[in-house]
């Protein structure tokens, strides 16, 4: 208990002062048009980042953040109990502080406000339940036979789940399917009747995914499939070993090297050992082999069927395309527990000192990039600079996060956002993250601005192109916000032909540090005389 509420006091610190990420902003928009999918994820984000911004009534990124650090919670609840009942107390503990403790995890599933969270929550209460149905009876009877039960039905019901929060959860599906194939033991629960109930449900929990897809062309799994890689170029380039380099250095940082090392050490190692324990027990009689060496040897292949498929499948894209390092987490979180496993027979002291260290030192580098981020202490010129700072505010990609609070507090004391909001039937930008950050930042003081859809004109317009249809506006007016003028951007230029005309109203800064941070350029557009033509 103690572990997970000193994680979540931590985690909530980072929540309450790190600005939105891109993603962070636009997701804020499901939140606004609630769907029984979206175009680039399934529903459960939309509910995850919107729990706490409709209990409150307002909208901060720590409310917007609430649902990912309660379920992240949960997670690392699940997490433990998995490990404890694999393998024991010890384990479970080590799981749970192990994961904790890496920054790829509980940033990505316990902070950012990301279909990650709800992914990881469900997908561990798979695991759990996997656990007690393939495991405890055989654990407390001592039986070498395995008996499907109800259980599956439930199993079912959250990997469904997982898959409303992110299609990882198919290919979590898949993968308990390859472990029951490979181990005779548990074929039977692949034509037990619960299973097939199982399935049934599993079916109508996803049905959102598949009934939204079905009146929108099937643009989500286009999208995920194909669309997304030609986007980076995958489909035109040769696989790079370089770039696969890139992406494992990538992931080793975001896992933090002293925990990702010893990970995937211990994983290709175990991997190595139970497939030459495999091949050795298909040249042995099964008396041979111990009943509890047998039990042993299923619970590592659960975990490295319940982990490897995603984790290895999407850090070997990374040759092939740009990928990102939450892709993989949630394959490293199940064999996470394996590391826990093989740490547990460690010297305690050992242990205590590694994870000790590794605490610290994350929360150190951590805390300072959270001071920078915020205050620019790296920034020259900058009112809390260390040393002088080393990077200009306007080189350092730290300032591309938005402060959407002190956003808001500065278009509110702008005479010109007020009569423009006043004149706007709707508002627009050139990049559809821009879009979530502005509608974030609008002043709950200003009825009028509440109400206006705010949308993107755009060649990547996301979900942008299934809220709004541009045909209705027509011949009604717009704002227009950018953080780039018609000379140095080709998308706000290309806009300007859809109205009749657009007239450059002011421009609202944000500061860091006592120094300019961001500009944002707000334009009055007249009169859209043609709808914009939407790519999907």
């Amino acid at each position: 208990m103690t572990l997970l509420t000193g994680g979540l006091i931590f985690r909530s610190i980072i929540a309450c002062f790190l600005p939105p990420g891109f993603d962070e902003a636009y997701y804020f928009l499901y939140t606004q048009h609630l769907d029984w999918s979206y175009f680039d994820h399934p529903l459960a984000v939309a509910l995850s980042a919107g729990i706490g911004i409709w209990l409150t009534q307002a909208v901060t990124p720590l409310t917007l953040r609430l649902g990912s650090l309660t379920l992240f919670t949960g997670s690392l609840w699940l997490l433990y109990a998995t490990g404890r009942q694999l393998f024991g107390r010890r384990v479970g503990f080590l799981s749970c502080a192990i994961a904790s403790l890496t920054p790829l995890f509980f940033l990505s599933f316990g902070v950012l406000a990301a279909p990650d969270s709800a992914l990881i929550f469900f997908w561990s209460g798979a695991l759990y339940l996997c656990s007690l149905e393939f495991f405890a009876q055989r654990s407390q009877t001592g039986s070498t036979n395995y008996q499907p039960s109800p259980r599956l039905i439930w199993i079912s019901l959250a990997i469904g789940l997982a898959c409303l929060g992110k299609y990882h959860g198919f290919v979590l599906g898949l993968s308990l399917v390859g472990f029951c194939l490979t181990q005779h033991q548990y074929r039977s629960a692949l034509t037990s009747k619960w299973l097939w109930m199982g399935a049934l449900l599993f079916v109508v929990t996803i049905f959102p995914i598949f009934y939204w897809n079905a009146q929108h062309d099937w643009i989500s799994f286009r999208f995920q499939l194909g669309d997304r890689f030609d986007e980076y170029g995958a489909s035109s380039s040769r696989y790079s070993i370089g770039a696969l380099l890139g992406a494992i250095a990538a992931q080793g940082g975001y896992l933090f090297p002293s925990l990702a090392l010893p990970l995937w050490w211990i994983v290709v190692k175990t991997s190595f050992i139970q497939a030459k324990k495999s091949f050795q027990k298909s040249c042995a009689k099964t008396s041979e082999i111990s009943a509890s060496d047998r039990l042993k040897t299923a619970k590592i292949h659960f975990l490295l069927w319940s982990g490897l498929p995603v984790a290895t499948g999407f850090t070997l894209v990374g040759g092939a395309t740009h990928t990102f390092p939450a892709w993989p987490a949630p394959g490293l979180w199940s064999l996470s527990i394996l590391l826990a496993y093989t740490a547990a027979s460690w010297p305690q002291r050992q242990v205590h000192l590694w994870l000790s260290a590794t605490g610290w030192s994350v929360g150190v580098v951590l805390m300072f990039a959270l001071t920078h981020i915020t205050l620019g202490t790296l920034q020259t010129p900058s009112d809390y600079a260390i040393l002088g700072g080393v990077v200009t505010a306007q080189s350092d990609p730290s300032t591309q996060l938005i402060d959407v609070v002190q956003l808001r507090r500065r278009l509110g004391e702008s005479p010109e956002f007020r009569d423009a909001i006043a004149a706007s039937d709707f508002i627009i930008t050139p990049e559809y993250w821009l879009s979530g950050y502005i509608a974030m930042a609008i002043p709950q003081s200003i009825a009028k601005a509440t109400t206006l859809p705010v949308s993107s004109f755009t060649l990547d317009p996301r979900g942008h192109a299934f809220w709004f249809t541009p045909e209705d506006w027509v011949s009604k007016d717009a704002l227009i916000v950018s953080l780039a003028k018609p000379a140095q951007s080709e998308r706000l230029a290309e806009i300007w032909p859809y109205f009749e005309s657009v007239t450059p109203l002011a421009e609202v800064e944000t500061v860091r540090g006592g120094e300019i941070s961001k500009t944002f350029y707000l334009y009055q557009a007249m009169n859209l005389i043609k709808p914009y033509p939407y790519p999907y």
